[in-house]
C-alpha cells in the first residue's frame, strides 16, 4: 500500500496491491474491504448473494435494508445501483437505513472519484445524506442514523428484510459484535413472509456462536477473494442455503475459540448453544 495518502480524522485512503482504492483506519490499521476491493466485495456479498435484484423484481411492500456500518457507502451504493438499474423491472421500493458513527470514510471516498468511481452516480445522494440525513428519488429512500448504533437499534425502525452487518472486525471494534448488540439487530428483523437475512464478511467461530446465541440461524456464506467463506444468518432455517450442521458443531467442540465475542464460555452459554433449534433436525 502506498504512503502519503489523503486523510480525514482517523482515516486515510490507501491503494491495495490489486490497484483498488480503499479506506484504512489510522488507529488500528484495518482496511475496509481489503481482499478484492470494495466494489467487488459489496456486489458479491450484499447484492448477488441475497439475490437483491430478484427480490426487488417481485411486487410487495418496500424492501428494507439495515446497513450497519455505512463506512464509505460501498455496500449501500451497491444496493442502490442494483435497484436503479432495474428501471421499470423494479416492482417494489428499496428503503435503506444506514448506521454510522463517523462520516470521514465517505468524505474521503467522494473526494477520490477515480478511486471510487462507483460512488459517482450517487454523489448527490451521499452529499444529501450527510447534509440532511436522508435522500430519496422515485422508489429509492436512503436514511442515515448517525452516532452510536445501540440507541438507534433500540428505537423505532421498520422491520429489516436484509441486514448488511459490516462494522470493523471484532478485534478492532469489539463492542459491535457482542450478543447484546446482535440480539438488538435480531429484534429489528422482519418476521413476516420469508423473514430476514443478515450478511457479514466474518466467518470466525466466535462470530457464528454469537449470532446463534442472539437468536439467528446461521450458515456459510459465499467466498470473497482471500476469504474462503463468509457468514449468512437468518430468522428462519429454511432461508439458509448452507446451514451449519453437525460437522460445524463437532469442530466447535474441538475449537480453541468456542466462546462468543466479548464473553466467556460458561456452562450456561454452552447449554444455550447446544439447545439451539438449528441442531434439532440435522
Amino acid at each position: 500500500m502506498s504512503s502519503d495518502n489523503p486523510r480525514d480524522g482517523d482515516f486515510e485512503l490507501v491503494t491495495l496491491r490489486n490497484g483498488a482504492r480503499a479506506v484504512r483506519h489510522l488507529g488500528h490499521g484495518e482496511v475496509m474491504h481489503p481482499s478484492v476491493g470494495p466494489w467487488k466485495e459489496a456486489l458479491r456479498l450484499y447484492v448477488e448473494q441475497p439475490r437483491l435484484a430478484e427480490r426487488l423484481g417481485q411486487p410487495g411492500p418496500p424492501l428494507v435494508v439495515l446497513d450497519v456500518g455505512l463506512g464509505a457507502a460501498t455496500n449501500a451504493v451497491a444496493a442502490l445501483t442494483c435497484a436503479r438499474e432495474l428501471g421499470a423491472g423494479r416492482q417494489r421500493a428499496l428503503e435503506l437505513i444506514s448506521l454510522e458513527v463517523d462520516l470521514a470514510p465517505l468524505r474521503l471516498a467522494l473526494a477520490d472519484p477515480q478511486g471510487f468511481p462507483f460512488l459517482q452516480p450517487f454523489r448527490e445522494a451521499a452529499e444529501a445524506l450527510m447534509r440532511d440525513g436522508s435522500w430519496s428519488e422515485e422508489g429509492l429512500h436512503w436514511r442515515l442514523l448517525l452516532g452510536d448504533a445501540v440507541p438507534h437499534l433500540e428505537g423505532a425502525l421498520p422491520p429489516a428484510d436484509l441486514v448488511y452487518f459490516d462494522p470493523f472486525s471484532p478485534a478492532s471494534n469489539p463492542d459491535m459484535w457482542t450478543e447484546a448488540v446482535l440480539a438488538r439487530v435480531r429484534a429489528r428483523c422482519q418476521e413476516a413472509g420469508e423473514g430476514a437475512r443478515l450478511l457479514t464478511y466474518s466467518a470466525a467461530t466466535p462470530t457464528r456462536v454469537t449470532l446463534l446465541l442472539a437468536g439467528f440461524y446461521v450458515g456459510a456464506g459465499v467466498s470473497t477473494g482471500t476469504k474462503g467463506e463468509t457468514t449468512v444468518a437468518a430468522t428462519r432455517l429454511e432461508a439458509l442455503e448452507a446451514p451449519l450442521g453437525s460437522r460445524w458443531l463437532e469442530r466447535w467442540r474441538r475449537s480453541s475459540s468456542r466462546a462468543p465475542h466479548g464473553a466467556p464460555l460458561t456452562p450456561e452459554v454452552e447449554s444455550r448453544l447446544l439447545a439451539h433449534p438449528q441442531w434439532r433436525s440435522r
